[in-house]
């Protein structure tokens, strides 16, 4: 019997703030997962659905600089509704492992604290988007320097409409991702991340151990962390 047959669906969501790292840290995760036998579905927010990725082009453009912050919370839950429906719902149904890059927390966290929007609202629209779906696990990729984290994640294709929000917002995220760990600490596990990514990546495996005990087995093996392709991409 394989791993993955005696497994049943799990979700898994990656949090933090710009360039902490979370695609890298998926991209080893799956790759680890995917070896031992399991189907990974991998994901992020907004998007990985055709009309999520065109909702997606709509919040993120800069030229949509007039959104208003409730037209933004809804195109995000929009989106996130047609994702659990069409491929986060039917993936844990099945029994594999979902992946996500971002959930509710980021939309707490951007639209909530960052933007100001009434906490209990957002929370409110999360619940209505994620049709009784909650993750079983959240890993918060936390950067060194958040200021460094979104000079990296804007350097090369220049930044998103989110990307642009200014100084104070991004200090404002990156303080309420901290700030919802301590309110959910069982469920989200902070990960600090290193300079080498083999030591960020075997900090996530032990985060997760309880979640995926097959993890237990990679950590402490550099020659395994030494093949993962960082640059591997569905």
């Amino acid at each position: 019997m394989t791993d993955a047959a005696a497994h049943t669906g799990v979700f898994i969501t990656f949090e933090g703030g710009e360039g902490a790292g979370k695609s890298t840290h998926i991209n080893f995760l799956a790759q680890t997962l995917e070896a031992c036998g399991f189907e990974v579905v991998r994901v992020r927010e907004p998007g990985s659905t055709r009309i999520g990725e065109q909702l997606r082009g709509v919040v993120l453009d800069p030229e949509n600089a007039e959104m208003a912050d409730w037209t933004e919370l809804f195109i995000y839950e929009a989106a996130r509704a047609q994702l659990v429906a069409e491929a986060i719902k039917p993936a844990l149904e099945r029994g594999a492992i979902v992946l996500c890059d971002r959930f509710t927390d980021s939309t707490l966290a951007y639209q909530g604290y960052g933007r100001g929007l009434e906490l209990d609202r957002v929370r409110r629209a999360n619940e209505l988007a994620c049709q009784g779906i909650v993750p079983d696990a959240t890993v918060l990729m936390v950067a060194p320097n958040a200021l460094e984290g979104l000079y990296r994640a804007t350097k090369d294709d220049g930044a998103d409409r989110l990307e642009s929000a200014g100084h104070d917002f991004h200090v404002r995220v990156n303080q309420a991702f901290v700030e919802l760990a301590a309110q959910s600490k069982k469920r989200i596990r902070m990960v600090q991340s290193a300079s080498a990514k083999s030591l960020t990546s075997q900090s996530v495996f032990k985060a997760l151990a309880d979640v995926l005990p097959q993890l237990e087995r990679f950590i402490g093996n550099e020659d395994h962390f030494a093949s993962l392709d960082v640059k591997k991409v569905d």
